[in-house]
């Protein structure tokens, strides 16, 4: 019962930051790739998810002050491509990376959609970037070193964030002022990584769709990706998952070995999919892997 209470207060505090915090918007001169939003196309924010996208907005949640790193870093949510889980992958993320000293931007992107962009294949990798541009051109004004800017993805968020540190070079933004997008390091957590034969089926049609051509999945399938030039990255997953096979992970943890990139994975024998910060089945804490790995690279 206890656990219950507790778990119930947790969720009204954190749908209170959710309501409280600024939200930031991406593109205040009008939203790339865009189609006019139809009506029925309406944003919401209920028990801890958002199911619809058409403004992307940044939530920092800063470090303080007091031990602040300079260090920052981009949260992804994941649910699919088809909804973005704000609570358990945003805010309890953010809040624990700031009590680290690492201040956190939780980004609020599109979900890929043919009703509101003209090509949804880039509209989340478009926002994505856009936040990466944001956090480096704001830099001094949020107290951060613009070298040290990370991102974090979990679930579908993962194969955002595994994009952006592997899609770098090719801008789909406007980017006139020549900021890198090139994240200085990754976080995936129960990422979705391939869309060939292990992918998560429906986080690929929403982006891809249903009938993409083999150029198409080959691009997205970020194991394909990876070089010699893809930033130092942290893998965590499950190897008991069964939304996201574990074989995502390892197939992109294979791709970092052959191209020489530097970093850590971590399987756990049981905890599934979605665990957000902690895994109940075990007593290992993924995020003291996480400072340590940081500070190991000097982040």
């Amino acid at each position: 019962m206890r656990k219950l209470i507790f778990a119930f207060f947790t969720l009204i505090v954190l749908s209170a930051q959710a309501q409280d915090v600024k939200q930031i918007p991406l593109y205040p001169g009008g939203v790339p790739n865009s189609k006019p939003t139809p009506a029925t196309y309406v944003e919401n924010d209920a028990n801890g998810w958002v199911r619809v996208v058409s403004v992307p907005t940044l939530i920092p949640i800063l470090a303080d002050k007091s031990n602040a790193t300079g260090t920052a870093v981009i949260i992804c949510p994941g649910g699919g491509y088809g909804g973005l889980s704000m609570d358990n992958e945003g805010y309890s993320i953010a809040k624990a990376f700031s009590r680290a000293g690492i201040s956190a931007f939780i980004l609020k992107y599109r979900l890929p959609s043919d009703q509101i962009m003209i090509d949804k294949t880039i509209g989340p990798l478009q926002d994505a970037q856009a936040a990466i541009q944001m956090v480096r051109t704001r830099a001094a004004e949020w107290g951060i070193n613009p070298a040290k800017v990370g991102i974090i993805g979990f679930s579908a968020g993962g194969h955002l964030a595994s994009t952006a540190i592997t899609h770098f070079n090719k801008a789909v933004i406007d980017n006139n002022a020549n900021i890198s997008l090139r994240p200085n390091f990754g976080i995936l957590m129960y990422p979705v990584i391939t869309f060939g034969d292990k992918t998560h089926r429906g986080s690929k049609d929403a982006l891809i769709g249903k009938n993409p051509s083999q150029e198409l999945v080959d691009l997205y399938s970020n194991e394909k990706q990876v070089t010699a030039d893809t930033p130092p990255t942290l893998i965590v997953m499950a190897e008991d998952d069964r939304t996201v096979p574990v074989e995502n992970a390892l197939l992109f943890y294979s791709a970092m070995v052959k191209a020489k990139v530097k970093g850590e994975m971590h399987i756990y024998q049981a905890g599934g999919h979605g665990f957000g910060i902690h895994n109940k089945q075990s007593k290992e804490e993924w995020f003291n892997w996480a400072k340590s790995w940081l500070a190991a690279n000097g982040f």
